[in-house]
């Protein structure tokens, strides 16, 4: 019986951070149906120590719950829940192969564990469904249509070390489920989606995809989203004797309308427009990576967030801010089963004109923008056997706003990750 490796299993091969593995179950009729399931246990203990926010009226920090809070203690925390990458019970249903056309069906459902409010008596965790998509490929290439994971910046998540482990552990107030790993601090989250995708055939490990999708609000004084959502990717994946190498570029572009009621610019357009780019190449257990984006009117947290998390893609005038940032990272693997790992980033947002001429009234009545998120990690991972990992990591996080003023945290994390 022909076994189906499914979506998130391809993944975690391709990044060699887990020992192989394939669709825990898969059982076959005799008319060429087949289902089969995977799915993922994930369990992080972290501790963290946070400076106190900085005095004065400045907009959000993932770090602290409340913007201007500034106490004479640092916040620390410990908690048990998912790390970036949540848990999952995934079912995949395959159709006979019909005139050349293999099509399936994913449904991904993403549970959390931890008690939503942080009190014992919150027993509901968020159940996402984030994965409803059908595919039929064929020798013309892939079509996709459902709910998956965008695009742009898609992979620059999924080449992160931390999507398998913690990274930075936002605020209680602002962490919802998962951690961050390095959203917010190297790249921008890339969301699921409804979409309708379609991916060429691949020509000598390059691929080239489109997608049109739901589209986003720019920022909350977005009136309409009348035009939607384009997104687009070229990807390669090859290996040159024994060394290994992935890059690929993404683009994205929306048009909204700002709402006639603005008080800044009624009816104007704003943009969202970014690009994003990596590569990764391995050799001898080394891995190197190396990705980067920018663009305007994406935020510092999700992109095209619509001024969520207090990130602003617009400024007061209403006008989109410049966003960038970047990503590298090292591991190696000091053992089949034992696996190091260091990486460093930083998502920017530039100050506009009007942020600049409102300099002289930060911190009163304009709030302070944020200028730069920043993190580092270094994790060891550990590959019990073929189904069970462990992980151990440390990060330092820090955010500065445009007035310099600075607020740090000191992040631990244990773990545990079961794969079938």
């Amino acid at each position: 019986m022909k076994k189906l490796i499914s979506g998130i299993t391809a993944l975690l091969l391709a990044l060699s951070i887990i020992p192989s593995a394939h669709a825990g179950f898969v059982i076959g009729g005799e008319n060429g149906w087949q289902l089969s399931t995977d799915g993922i246990v994930d369990v992080f203990s972290t501790y963290n120590t946070t400076s106190p926010v900085p005095g004065g009226t400045r907009f959000t920090s993932l770090l602290s719950d409340t913007a201007g809070a500034n106490t004479a203690s640092p916040d620390q925390r410990f908690g048990v829940g998912i790390g970036l990458l949540p848990s999952v019970v995934a079912f995949n249903v395959k159709a006979p192969t019909t005139n050349g056309v293999d099509s399936s069906v994913r449904v991904g459902i993403y549970p959390a564990i931890q008690n939503k409010s942080g009190t014992r008596f919150d027993t509901s965790p968020n159940i996402d469904f984030r994965e409803f998509f059908y595919t039929a490929k064929g020798a013309y290439g892939e079509l996709l249509a459902g709910r998956a994971l965008n695009l742009y910046q898609g992979k620059n998540i999924l080449t992160d070390m931390t999507l398998l482990t913690a990274g930075v552990v936002p605020s209680p107030g602002l962490r919802g489920n998962t951690t961050l790993g390095h959203i917010g601090y190297g790249y921008l989250y890339a969301n699921f989606g409804p979409q309708i995708r379609y991916t060429t055939p691949d020509i000598n490990g390059v691929k080239v995809a489109l997608a049109v999708g739901e589209p986003y609000k720019v920022s909350s004084d977005t009136g309409k989203t009348n035009t939607p959502r384009v997104e687009t990717e070229i990807s390669y994946a090859g290996k040159i004797g024994n060394t290994t190498l992935q890059a690929w570029a993404s683009g994205l572009f929306q048009n909204a309308p700002r709402s006639d009621a603005a008080a800044a610019r009624p009816g104007a357009n704003n943009q969202s427009l970014g690009g994003a780019a990596g590569v990764s190449t391995g050799f001898s257990g080394v891995n190197l990576l190396l990705s980067g984006y920018l663009g305007k009117g994406l935020g510092m947290v999700s992109a095209q967030d619509g001024d969520a998390f207090g990130s602003t893609a617009t400024d007061g005038a209403g006008v989109e801010r410049l966003h960038w940032g970047f990503l590298a990272q090292a591991t190696y693997k000091l053992t089949p089963d034992v696996m190091l790992g260091v990486n460093y980033g930083q998502s920017r947002q530039n100050e506009s004109d009007f942020d600049i001429s409102n300099r002289g009234n930060y911190g009163t009545s304009y709030s302070v923008p944020i200028s730069k998120q920043e993190a580092a990690t270094a994790t060891v991972t550990y590959n019990f056997n073929k189904f069970t990992q462990f992980v151990a990591e440390y990060t330092y996080a820090q955010n500065t706003w445009h007035d310099s003023a600075t607020q740090h945290s000191n992040q631990f994390a244990v773990g545990t990750m079961f794969y079938w």
